[in-house]
């Protein structure tokens, strides 16, 4: 039994070796072209950190979220932090809405229903942070790639719409998500 006072991640194991096969990663979203940028329900996002390069530990994704922008409701097995960098978003958590701006952080429990929305006059800005990592991959197979972080997406026609919702209520259980459409 420990002590309720001691820190329950505390640990007098020693620290693994350092692992000289994994690099430093700098990204640069507005200058390197080799970052994906994909479009994602009408929002850019870039994948600044995948699993590759972090042992699969989290990714870190730079989000360009135009006015009306976001995904819909949905929940993950994972965490996921977002920080506001610009704008600010209108975020309902588990049927509760409130706005998160500029400066703040939100960290949205795994299995948790949540959705976000850009309801302000400019886009937003946000990183977000998903552990373990997967939610890259997830984009990249559902997205379209665009030229730079604030490319939009193509815009797409009912039939387009209609085809990528298949695609993603299809591909969502395979990477721990589900859509809570209506």
């Amino acid at each position: 039994m420990t002590d309720s006072t001691e820190d329950p991640l505390a640990s007098t194991a020693p620290l693994p070796a350092d692992d000289p096969g994994r690099t430093l990663v700098v990204a640069r979203p507005d200058e390197d072209r080799s970052l994906p940028h994909v479009g994602v329900v009408g929002d850019t996002y870039t994948i600044l950190l995948s699993g590759d390069d972090t042992a699969g530990r989290f990714c870190l994704i730079d989000m360009h979220v135009p006015p009306g922008g976001g995904p819909p409701p949905h929940r993950h097995d994972f965490e996921e932090t977002f920080t506001v960098l610009d704008g600010e978003i209108e975020l309902t958590f588990r049927g509760a809405t409130f706005v998160a701006r500029r400066g703040e952080t939100v960290s949205i429990p795994a299995n948790a229903p949540h959705r976000f929305e850009n309801v302000a006059s400019g886009p937003a800005r946000l990183l977000c942070v998903c552990s373990p990592a997967g939610q890259e991959a997830f984009f990249l197979a559902v997205g379209q790639m665009v030229e730079t972080r604030t490319t939009p997406p193509p815009p797409l026609d009912e039939a387009g719409r209609a085809a990528l919702l298949a695609k993603t209520l299809e591909l969502a259980p395979r990477y721990r998500s589900e859509l809570l459409l209506p």
